[in-house]
């Protein structure tokens, strides 16, 4: 086995192993399927916003929509409209990372996905903050680690307070229910 050989390294962290290696660079090869993803990653969506919005015919964007499916990046669901039947949604319940090095010895693809990303997470402001200093830190900004932690002060102090409102509204709710 030569060298070259011995430093080729695919990886898949994901441990429900629900997106395939193969599957993620060929979607990610395709530029209509990220500017899908890109759209769905944003709001859910059904196929005739985003024919709209590419300026797709809506039989191509069914396509790639079924194959990104099938390979776990994105879900599906019927919601049902005033008037009309449902409309399926598309949307992209995970983030999905994928680091790709290629050098002179190495060639590795990780693939690794967030559950940590699902969409029950809060969206908004602090979450886009959130996301930025972690996409810095990536970056090799290691002076946003000083702002994370200030985020993560904030974070932990609205925890407690959460906490605090929910103690109280338990014990005025059984002192209520007491009398």
């Amino acid at each position: 086995m030569s060298q070259k050989d011995e430093n080729q390294n695919i990886e898949n962290d994901n441990p429900s192993n629900d997106v395939d290696m193969e599957d993620i660079l060929d979607i990610m090869g395709s530029r209509t399927r990220r500017e899908i993803i890109n759209l769905l990653r944003e709001e859910p969506r059904f196929v005739s916003e985003i024919t709209k919005e590419l300026n797709i015919g809506q039989k191509a964007v069914i396509e790639h929509l079924r194959a990104m499916e099938e390979a776990g990046l994105l879900n599906s669901s019927y919601k049902k409209i005033t008037r009309g039947r449902p409309r399926k949604y598309y949307d992209m319940p995970n983030d999905i990372t994928v680091n790709i090095t290629i050098t002179q010895n190495v060639f590795n693809v990780n693939i690794s996905e967030d559950r940590l990303s699902q969409k029950q997470l809060p969206s908004g402001d602090e979450w886009s903050k959130l996301l930025n200093l972690e996409k810095k830190i990536d970056q090799g900004h290691y002076e946003a680690v000083e702002e994370l932690k200030s985020q993560i002060r904030l974070y932990n102090n609205l925890i407690e307070r959460a906490e605090y409102i929910l103690e109280r509204t338990y014990k005025q709710r059984n002192h209520f229910n007491q009398e």
